[in-house]
């Protein structure tokens, strides 16, 4: 087994070794191939160059048109934080006077309460009817 493993790795390497001793032939025809390809090319490289700045120039114009639009867009972004602070500032002003009021409106009940609870400690019907209804 041996043997045919060392023929076999010897002819590889002989073909191996004879490809890579092969010459490529490089005549003049291909030369000029070369240089036409690499003028092509540079024709190829110029037009495209030419054509990113006409773009350039198109988005710079662009830029100009779009100046109006975004004052205006700021003016109107303005406007709407305004008119949100002005309607929270009304609200609160608007609910500080009924806060005071249901304010004071609780200290009265509660000094109702103290009052029935007071006259409840003489009068036991009074007393059944404010446990009855939740009072004490």
């Amino acid at each position: 087994m041996k043997k045919y493993f060392i023929i076999i790795v010897l002819l590889i390497s002989g073909i191996y070794s004879n490809a890579q001793q092969q010459e490529v032939p490089y005549t003049l025809a291909d030369r000029d191939r070369l240089i036409q390809v690499e003028a092509n090319l540079n024709g190829l490289r110029n037009e495209m160059n030419a054509k990113f700045e006409a773009i350039d120039k198109r988005f710079d114009s662009m830029d100009d048109k779009f100046d109006p639009i975004y004052w205006i867009l700021g003016v109107v972004v303005a406007l709407i934080i305004f008119m949100l602070g002005f309607i929270i500032w009304d609200r609160r002003t608007t609910l500080a006077p009924i806060k005071s009021e249901i304010e004071e409106l609780k200290r009265e009940n509660e000094k109702m309460k103290a009052i029935f609870i007071k006259q409840a400690e003489s009068q036991p019907k009074l007393l059944e009817i404010l446990k009855n209804a939740g009072i004490l």
